[in-house]
């Protein structure tokens, strides 16, 4: 064998028509690891794997000696060391030296088979993947399907909130109209002036007022403020305006009223600590005839009386405020005055915002203001000092002018 085919970058074998190997180029021999001489004269089946050794009786033999050539069969070889080696053979069946002999090109494959599991692995992944990507993309139409759902059910939630806040609206604007119609219109006659102004800092307001002629010569004014406001606040203050309504237009006395309203107070929330709420309130009764204005006043601020030289009186609390404490004993007060006097009741949300001497300093340095310009004033001052926290606090202020 010469040099070129011994060292072919493949095996190469040649072998009688049994199968008795003849010669081995030196290639197959180191890929298998065997000696040449002891392969020589061995049977094919000496280097092929058991499934190659059927392979070659069923298909090899038969084909060569039908055909005289065998073209791109697949098999595997053994090497010394038992590790499988596979292989594409060409065969050709050939005749020398009288005799036949078949030459076989054998070209190792592991490469090839490397590349092909890679291939398969590859392949295997890729299915693999392609189930889970299924898979996800059914867990992700699902999701989506849920989302659409509950987005669904968002909405119809929003709508359903939107027609309860609008009706919720339309009863707070309803209440705020029925809360301002029980205000008491001003009132100006040869007696005196009253005068009013009311602002709540949400739809409802804590505060109420109310002021009634009771006789010719007789005025009964209240105002009051229940702790807090809105809804709850707004609610305690009706209940209330109807009962101080009833009783100062029957001409009861300031004890008696606002005994009333503090025991009214306290049986709306007598089986509800949790509810409570107190409520500051002052009550003057005027005598335009008499010239003398009695007055109560549970844990008010104070009312202003400025004489008509200026010098001013402070109507000042004596009790806690209604609804605080059981048993008060509330007390009148009594003042005098004289024809051209001045009075200013208000509530926390009036004063809070300005400097405590601000509106005593007003009403001294507007004594011949009306009633009025004296309310604009008020109102300019407590648009200058208006600030986030005092606009959620209720206002109101009665002006009284006895003239």
């Amino acid at each position: 064998m010469d040099d070129q085919l011994n060292f072919a970058p493949c095996g190469f074998i040649t072998m009688d028509e049994d199968g008795n190997l003849i010669s081995v180029n030196e290639t197959l021999l180191i890929l298998l690891d065997h000696k040449g001489e002891k392969l020589l004269g061995k049977h094919i089946n000496e280097i092929l794997s058991v499934p190659a050794r059927l392979f070659f009786q069923l298909y090899f033999f038969p084909l060569i000696s039908k055909e005289e050539k065998v073209e791109e069969m697949y098999i595997s070889l053994t090497s010394s060391k038992g590790e499988e080696l596979p292989v594409l053979i060409n065969a050709l069946r050939r005749y020398r030296n009288n005799a036949s002999v078949i030459d076989c090109v054998l070209i190792p494959m592991h490469k090839r088979d490397e590349y092909e599991n890679e291939l398969i692995k590859a392949k295997k992944m890729a299915e693999i993947a392609l189930v889970e990507k299924d898979k996800a993309v059914m867990e992700m139409e699902d999701l989506l399907q849920k989302l659409e759902e509950q987005r669904q059910e968002l909405i119809a939630l929003n709508r359903e909130n939107q027609l309860y806040k609008e009706n919720i609206e339309k009863e707070l604007q309803l209440a705020k109209n029925i809360q301002e119609t029980s205000l008491t219109e001003p009132i100006n006659n040869e007696e005196l002036e009253i005068d009013a102004y009311y602002k709540a800092s949400s739809e409802l307001s804590g505060d109420m007022y109310g002021f009634y002629q009771i006789s010719r010569t007789q005025y009964g004014i209240i105002l009051l403020d229940v702790m807090g406001h809105g809804i709850s606040s707004s609610m305690i203050t009706m209940s209330l305006q109807s009962l101080f309504q009833r009783l100062i237009s029957r001409g009861v006395t300031g004890e008696r009223i606002m005994k009333e309203l503090d025991a009214h107070l306290h049986e709306l929330f007598r089986n509800n600590a949790d509810a409570w709420h107190y409520c500051t309130a002052i009550y003057l009764f005027i005598d335009t005839e008499r010239k003398t204005i009695e007055y109560v006043n549970a844990g008010h601020p104070p009312a202003l009386l400025q004489a008509p030289d200026g010098i001013q009186y402070e109507l000042i609390s004596t009790t806690p405020p209604l609804g605080a404490f059981e048993g008060i004993t509330f007390v009148k007060n009594s003042v005098e005055y004289s024809n051209g006097g001045r009075l200013l009741l208000y509530t926390d949300g009036v004063t809070d915002p300005l400097d405590v001497q601000h509106l005593p300093e007003l009403l001294m340095k507007h004594p011949s203001a009306s009633l009025k310009e004296l309310k604009e004033s008020i109102l300019q001052s407590l648009e200058e000092t208006e600030s986030s926290y005092t606009e959620n606090d209720d206002k109101c202020f009665i002006l009284v002018d006895l003239k």
